[in-house]
């Protein structure tokens, strides 16, 4: 999967180290069929961004994530399959947290 090409088609520039670190942070969870894909209408799934990526990789507070990560989705809305390591990559860099992906 080429994760930069699905980026590049919801922002103008995409930071590949950004990339590679969040294909990193994922590992085998990019492997699963269902787990490759945040389900934004999953209030648990949702959760579990919010206090997993979110929290612990950009140190945002719940509320913060939780608005970047609903605001991914909406942004996301058209295409069914939201792959994980892009709404990562738009909530990181609309949280201006990139820097902390490398």
């Amino acid at each position: 999967m080429d994760y930069a090409e699905d980026i590049k088609k919801y922002t103008a520039k995409v930071n590949q180290a950004a990339v590679d670190a969040i294909v990193k942070y994922c590992g085998i969870a990019l492997k699963g069929k269902d787990s490759q894909f945040v389900a934004m209408t999953d209030p648990a799934e949702v959760k579990r961004v919010v206090d997993g990526f979110c929290a612990k990789k950009l140190g945002l507070d719940a509320a913060t994530a939780d608005k970047a990560v609903r605001a991914a989705g909406e942004k996301m809305k058209e295409d069914r399959t939201k792959h994980r390591v892009t709404v990562y990559y738009l909530v990181a860099e609309s949280t201006g947290t990139m820097g902390k992906l490398a």
